[in-house]
This record gives structure tokens, C-alpha cells and sequence, in this order.
């Protein structure tokens, strides 16, 4: 009896194993669809929210160092595809370095700066003047 047990707890592990590994493979999970012009619409509302730096992760990835110039280091983490940091106010200024630019959408004062053909590591600097 004690067998019959283990095959079936053995035949289950497996079936539970199966199932989480076909729904951790990308394009398994569910999707998300939006007109144009919905999309146009809540860019514009998100646009006006966005603060001095807004970045989001688009790709899978991406490592972000945020810092005011010479001074404090804000954030210097992974992002994960879906996540965003935003900063309201760039004060003094803000010094920028995206592991992949490919992978983020990068707006500056509620502009897009396309930043996806940039080498790895791309940095560049906010102006703390608006």
C-alpha cells in the first residue's frame, strides 16, 4: 500500500511540475490588447503624471542607476519587464545609466527619449532646471 502511495504522490509531483513549468514559458500567460486610440488616450493622461524621469521596463530587464550628480545614489536596481521608476522632481539634477536601453522607455519631463539603439550601459544627464 505504502507504493501504490509514493507512485501516486510521484505521478502528481510531476503533473504539478509540468503545469509550472509550461506557464513559466514566455507567450504562455495572458495577453493584453489595446486599440490605438485607447493607447494614445492614456499615454497623454500618463504623460502629464510622469514627473522630471519616468522609466519603463518594456524588455525582460534592465539594471538602472539613478544618482544627483556627484552626490546620492537614488536607485541602483533591476528592473523587471513591467516595473517603472519615477522621479517628480529632478532638484539638482539627475545622472542616468541603463544597463539595456533596448529593454526600457525612457521620457524626460513627459517625452519620450528613444534611447533603444544606445550601447549597453548608456548614460546620460537630467538638468535639475526645468
Amino acid at each position: 500500500m505504502a507504493i501504490v502511495g509514493a507512485v501516486v504522490l510521484l505521478v502528481v509531483l510531476i503533473a504539478l511540475g509540468g503545469y509550472f513549468l509550461y506557464r513559466s514559458l514566455p507567450g504562455t500567460g495572458p495577453s493584453v490588447s489595446a486599440n490605438a486610440s485607447e493607447a494614445a488616450s492614456s499615454a497623454g493622461d500618463e504623460a502629464r503624471d510622469m514627473g522630471a524621469l519616468y522609466i519603463r521596463v518594456i524588455g525582460e530587464s534592465s539594471n538602472v542607476f539613478v544618482r544627483i550628480p556627484g552626490g546620492d545614489v537614488l536607485h541602483d536596481q533591476v528592473i523587471r519587464q513591467g516595473g517603472s521608476i519615477n522621479f517628480a522632481d529632478a532638484g539638482e539634477g539627475l545622472e542616468v545609466a541603463i544597463d539595456d536601453p533596448s529593454a526600457v522607455e525612457v521620457f524626460v519631463n513627459g517625452e519620450l527619449r528613444d534611447v533603444s539603439d544606445e550601447d549597453p550601459g548608456y548614460s546620460f544627464t537630467i538638468s535639475g532646471e526645468s
